[in-house]
């Protein structure tokens, strides 16, 4: 019984370690960014909030997210509700990397035409992470 009870333990352990959080997927972000370019500075939640609200081709991520990220959104060509997308207002955003990507994927690629780049990703996440109630200080 210990034995199993020590194995179990472990494994949480092991799990936790593992576990992603908004600030570790930025950071993951923002290595990217900084591999991909000497110059690069780090997140930026002011650069993030202009691409965020700033329309690109048709859209602008608040297009869908709305201008306050802490508040529920719709689709604007399906009307799906969308949740809030700041992860102080829906906890379950921004923890595994991979769901992030999908999302991001998508998303910039209809709203810019192409994927975004890891340093915009990394800015959009820190103005994310900085949304509070519709502020970013």
């Amino acid at each position: 019984m210990r034995k199993h009870t020590l194995a179990v333990a472990a494994l949480f352990v092991a799990l936790a370690a593992r576990a992603e959080t908004p600030a570790t997927v930025l950071q993951s972000y923002a290595g990217a960014a900084a591999a991909q370019s000497k110059g690069y500075a780090g997140p930026s939640a002011a650069t993030g909030d202009r691409f965020f609200h700033t329309q690109h081709k048709d859209w602008s991520c608040a297009t869908c997210h709305t201008a306050d990220p802490t508040r529920p959104g719709r689709h604007a060509v399906t009307g799906k509700p969308i949740q809030p997308l700041a992860p102080a207002a829906n906890p379950n955003r921004f923890q595994e990397r991979a769901r992030a990507e999908k999302w991001f994927k998508r998303n910039c690629n209809d709203t810019l035409g192409r994927e975004c780049t890891a340093a915009e990703k990394a800015d959009v996440l820190a103005y994310l992470i900085a949304a509070v109630n519709g502020r970013t200080s």
